[in-house]
């Protein structure tokens, strides 16, 4: 069963009674309840229809951290095969909040990047929710070094709120690590193409998101700090998450607009987490477009493109 969000109530009460009407069809035969639910399930499509149509920042926000919504490991298996993940970083030790490894997508050969929040109790502790100490940024350095060393395309998932801020994170080089790995992705002489799948956040989400082409889903995010933390910085409030998550420009449209993303992939009518495999389809056509671009472009070249390409950010902003 679907779990809803606040701003999803009337949908909620809506399914509530269909589930109600269907029980109720099962038990006695006799009664007829087709129109009745038939009814119930137009009113309650439109009513979704119309609160996707108009969602505000913060409420993209919470659809891009539903506990539902497809995660790394989901579009692995949907998009890569024979995926092989290479674990440490030939420095310290593994971090399970990034995989990176190398598999295939459409029969070619690829390395994958991308954080792993995580779906239950026990794996969100293992992966960390996502956020990465410094060994995971260092993992993904050497696979896209080798992935260059090989000729092979870069593809990267993102899906973190932050990079790991603990004591042993910091003390181990985080920010470092981060701007290392940075350096590599505009650095790189393949393609690669980033895709943000749920929450990019600040420098945590760009390591492994600075692509010759970075795309989002419909109804994710991609800012420079979470609102929670942005809004402990400025007001010392972070229940006022809300308030800073509408001036940040967080969301996929309004990152467009800017030509900070280079497009938008589309969800399903009330989010990813109400239709894995179309979702799964849609990033795979988006990414599979995108590699086709650099198809007869030398390794000087992409490197020049998407140098060129973060290097005129802003410039046009009024």
């Amino acid at each position: 069963m679907v779990s809803y969000l606040e701003f999803e109530k009337p949908v909620a009460d809506l399914e509530g009674q269909i589930r109600e009407l269907r029980g109720l069809a099962e038990q006695d035969e006799t009664v007829d309840l087709v129109d009745d639910i038939a009814r119930l399930e137009t009113k309650s499509s439109a009513i979704l229809e119309s609160l996707y149509a108009k969602l505000s920042p913060w409420e993209k926000t919470q659809v891009a951290r539903h506990p539902d919504r497809p995660h790394f490991i989901d579009y692995q298996k949907a998009m890569i095969e024979d995926f092989t993940p290479l674990a440490g970083d030939r420095y310290f030790g593994e971090d399970h909040a990034i995989f990176a490894g190398f598999g295939r997508f459409e029969g070619r050969s690829v390395a994958v990047i991308g954080q792993e929040k995580g779906m239950n109790t026990e794996t969100r502790l293992k992966h960390n929710f996502g956020m990465a100490r410094p060994e995971g940024y260092r993992k993904a350095i050497r696979i896209m070094e080798m992935a260059e060393r090989f000729n092979l395309p870069v593809i990267s998932l993102v899906d973190t709120a932050g990079a790991y801020p603990g004591l042993g994170a910091e003390a181990r080089g985080q920010a470092e690590a981060i701007a290392r790995s940075t350096e590599k992705c505009l650095t790189l002489e393949v393609p690669m193409v980033s895709v943000i799948i749920g929450e990019g956040g600040s420098g945590g989400a760009i390591a492994i998101a600075s692509a010759n082409r970075v795309y989002m889903l419909e109804h994710s995010i991609y800012s420079v700090i979470s609102p929670e933390a942005g809004a402990s910085i400025l007001w010392r409030d972070p229940a006022r998450a809300k308030d800073i998550a509408t001036s940040m420009k967080i969301t996929a449209q309004d990152l467009l607009q800017m030509e900070i993303i280079d497009g938008i992939i589309p969800e399903p009518l009330g989010g990813a987490h109400r239709g894995h495999e179309a979702v799964f389809s849609e990033a795979k056509s988006q990414i599979s477009n995108a590699l086709k671009e650099f198809e007869n472009m030398n390794g000087v070249d992409i490197k020049r493109e998407r140098q060129d390409k973060f290097l005129a950010m802003g410039r046009n902003l009024s």
